[in-house]
């Protein structure tokens, strides 16, 4: 059976974490979860140490220092994983935003259906959101339209951070060379997965707005998409030297 494991970033998660681990754990097929816990104030990182206990061949975490944001709590994850030696690595929020049950076909679009990359998409079929306020779906889903227009990439949610990666995705992108931090590291990956050639294939998702704790969003993480894109387009991409 091949290795899969679901990066989770959290901060002040403690309403969630145990619920969305243990539906993880509850799904067929194996998967292994790493937490990138950034120092929760709220007790978050002595939940996950628990739970290790009880799934100690499944359940890893890496503390950190402080909130060091969501594109290197990635990029930490994915090197992890690349030396663990695992197949399929995925990206997944806490909140329950997006569903567990979903996971399961994000894989088989790599596994069977030819992907590197599959996307958990909230647009490709229409607007599949739960929840949201109106103005927050609006900037999302005209933020993912910027993004095709600017790039020309035909990813209908460049801004998704529900994803599953083929192992070679992420050894042939140089994640030293990843700038940006926020929701546009969400942006930055796919596209350089697309520059350099890779498969992307969006599956659709119904998203749900988390119903306990707090978003994380701002303003300003959707300033730094907004330039990082038009920046994103000038910049040559190349493979990583081995």
């Amino acid at each position: 059976m091949e290795n899969k494991v679901i990066i989770i970033p959290t901060y002040n998660e403690k309403e969630n974490i145990e619920k969305i681990l243990r539906a993880i754990f509850a799904l067929e097929g194996g998967y292994n979860v790493l937490i990138i816990e950034d120092s929760s104030p709220d007790g978050t990182g002595n939940i996950v140490r628990r739970l290790m206990q009880e799934f100690p061949d499944r359940l890893f975490m890496i503390e950190r220092s402080g909130k060091l944001g969501l594109g290197t709590a990635y990029l930490t994850g994915f090197r992890w994983a690349l030396e663990k030696g695992y197949d399929y690595i995925f990206e997944m929020d806490a909140d329950f935003s997006h569903n567990p049950e979903d996971v399961p076909r994000l894989y088989k679009a790599c596994a069977e259906g030819g992907a590197d990359l599959a996307i958990g998409s909230r647009y490709c079929n229409g607007i599949s959101v739960i929840n949201w306020p109106i103005g927050r779906i609006i900037m999302s889903y005209y933020a993912s339209v910027y993004v095709r227009k600017v790039l020309g990439m035909k990813v209908y949610d460049a801004t998704a951070g529900f994803k599953c990666y083929k192992r070679k995705v992420l050894e042939t992108i140089d994640l030293d060379n990843i700038k940006m931090k926020g929701y546009g590291f969400q942006v930055e990956m796919k596209y350089t997965a697309y520059k350099l050639g890779f498969k992307i294939a969006e599956v659709p998702i119904i998203f749900a707005n988390r119903k306990e704790g707090t978003s994380k969003m701002s303003s300003g993480i959707f300033g730094e998409a907004f330039w990082g894109v038009i920046k994103m387009k000038f910049r040559k991409i190349k493979p990583r030297i081995r």
